[in-house]
């Protein structure tokens, strides 16, 4: 298995490397290699080892002169001096150095052609060159031919651990990215999707340098050609929602927004299957074929059908396909501006409205405080629903501080004349352990009714307390399960809770409240009522 890719200038002496292997061929290797399976609809299903989600207190930045003063420097990009970075990076290529055979995946992060980069990744497992292959925008035989040198590399040495004693170093896991070098190392953690949002959080400093706003959201596009943004943090319903056979799906999870219009970062979709029915999902249900990876789901050894009501191994399992693999995708991924920009929130309160109409100061305001509950089982440690605020619903993947991609959306939204709605896709009736969980069809229902101008047109009622205004019908949709204090038995519970959810908003705004206008900042809940 010889291979003419001289990976030399990467420090790696490996000679034996698979470069852009075939599916079949990473199947047979993985199973061969790492006890993966093959599951009754033809996915391979695998194991992330301990760590079943993304490690974001092991994320690391290069503290450099030429990025410094661009970085949102804090608890969401922590510092790392170059010194230890090339430490963990030796101790990544060294491991690297060690091993039989490598995997060498080459592929585009961006369908535009002139803001796209190209991104190789150096790996030891099967799973994670299939898992890129999926999810990078994978290059013609031409494209490959003449690929050239990569703007970034990604060496993922997952299975080997991070020295805890050095600098900036807590645990075995370390994952750390240089601009400068345009290099990405893994250590400690064999999760897939740190893979992936390493590249995304590196086109979220990239983007914004050239004018383009870089977006954690969906796209789809209608019948008529208008856009749909959908932003939301995992397990809001951001795939679920952006993915139906009436509209074409450009992208599930990552998005830029040109003067062209928007384009999707990624080459394919990284679905949560858990709970996951052929009923409520049909279009990702029948995505996981072969050809798809199947992160820590439990199948029946003699059946190898998938159970994806089974959590016991996590919340976090997930599905990574070709975005092919949905029937509606539009390929390539480009299309015009949105029309509709719609928040996407999973109230654990059980207090925000199933929607709301925005105006352009509550859209920035909500669109700043990115208000959801963190879904258990996205992050190592979180088992049950909490109350999370993520600037621009997507904190942990910023690089620049978060008023510069609100400005940027701001000025995009008042350009194109895009409107912007809130959709609670969390519960009703009370809060998370009381109440139930927002009916997946009323939220389909409003979403069409915003596709269709329907909610553009009806009255509305004001909340008084976080000043939204609230439609008062829906097609599909009971008239009392759109004013949430209706679903309520007990009204002043509600009204409790209201009140903690608005100083909670307040509080949290306050850290963005100097370098916000005046009518951003009275957006917000009425927090003297509270």
């Amino acid at each position: 298995m010889p291979s003419d890719l001289d990976l030399n200038p990467h420090g790696i002496t490996v000679t034996r490397v698979l470069r852009n292997p075939s599916p079949a061929r990473l199947y047979e290797d993985g199973i061969m290699r790492e006890q993966a399976a093959i599951t009754s609809t033809g996915a391979l299903s695998t194991s992330s080892g301990e760590k079943t989600g993304r490690s974001p207190k092991d994320k690391r930045i290069v503290e450099h002169p030429d990025s410094s003063a661009n970085i949102w420097w804090g608890s969401v990009n922590m510092k790392i001096d170059e010194e230890t970075f090339m430490l963990n990076r030796t101790r990544a290529i060294d491991y690297l150095n060690t091993l039989k055979f490598l995997y060498v995946v080459d592929g585009f992060a961006g369908w535009h052609p002139r803001y796209r980069i190209k991104v190789r990744v150096i790996c030891e497992r099967a799973y994670h060159a299939l898992f890129m292959h999926n999810m990078l925008v994978r290059p013609t035989p031409e494209e490959l031919l003449d690929f050239g040198q990569p703007d970034y590399v990604i060496y993922n040495a997952g299975q080997f651990p991070a020295n805890p004693s050095s600098p900036a170093v807590d645990s075995p896991t370390s994952v750390n990215i240089s601009f400068e070098r345009g290099e990405f190392v893994i250590l400690g953690t064999q999760y897939a999707g740190e893979m992936k949002k390493g590249v995304f959080t590196i086109m979220n400093y990239l983007m914004p340098k050239q004018g383009v706003l870089s977006m954690h959201c969906s796209a789809n596009e209608g019948p008529d050609r208008d856009v749909s943004l959908f932003f939301g943090l995992s397990g809001t319903g951001k795939t679920t929602l952006s993915t139906e056979p009436q509209r074409l799906l450009i992208g599930d999870d990552e998005h830029c927004w040109t003067d062209d219009g928007i384009f999707n970062i990624e080459g394919g979709c990284y679905a949560k299957s858990i709970h996951l029915s052929s009923k409520s999902e049909p279009e990702i249900y029948g995505a996981i074929r072969f050809g798809t990876v199947l992160e820590n789901a439990v199948y029946d050894d003699r059946t190898r059908e998938v159970d994806y009501g089974d959590a016991s191994l996590t919340e976090n399992t997930r599905a990574s396909y070709p975005i092919e693999y949905i029937p509606s995708a539009k390929v390539p991924c480009f299309c015009g501006h949105p029309k509709n920009i719609i928040l996407l929130t999973c109230d654990a309160f059980g207090v925000l409205p199933p929607v709301s109409r925005l105006t352009p100061a509550q859209a920035m305001y909500h669109f700043i405080s990115g208000y959801t509950a963190l879904v258990a089982g996205t992050e190592v440690g979180v088992t049950d629903p909490e109350p999370n605020f993520s600037a621009c619903f997507g904190a942990a993947f910023l690089v620049w501080h978060p008023t510069k991609y609100a400005h940027m959306l701001a000025e995009r939204m008042q350009k194109h004349g895009s409107r912007a709605w809130l959709v609670n896709t969390g519960w009703s009736g009370g809060p998370f352990g009381v109440g139930e969980r927002m009916s997946i069809d009323h939220t389909r229902k409003i979403i069409d009714a915003i596709h269709t101008g329907e909610l553009a047109e009806c009255p509305t009622t004001e909340d008084p307390l976080f000043g939204l205004q609230i439609p008062t019908r829906c097609s599909g949709v009971p008239n009392e399960a759109l004013i949430p204090k209706n679903t309520w038995k007990d009204k002043k519970a509600y009204d409790r809770a209201a009140k903690k959810l608005a100083r909670l908003f307040c509080e949290n705004f306050e850290h963005y409240a100097d370098v916000s206008s005046e009518d951003i900042r009275a957006a917000g809940p009425r927090c003297q009522e509270g």
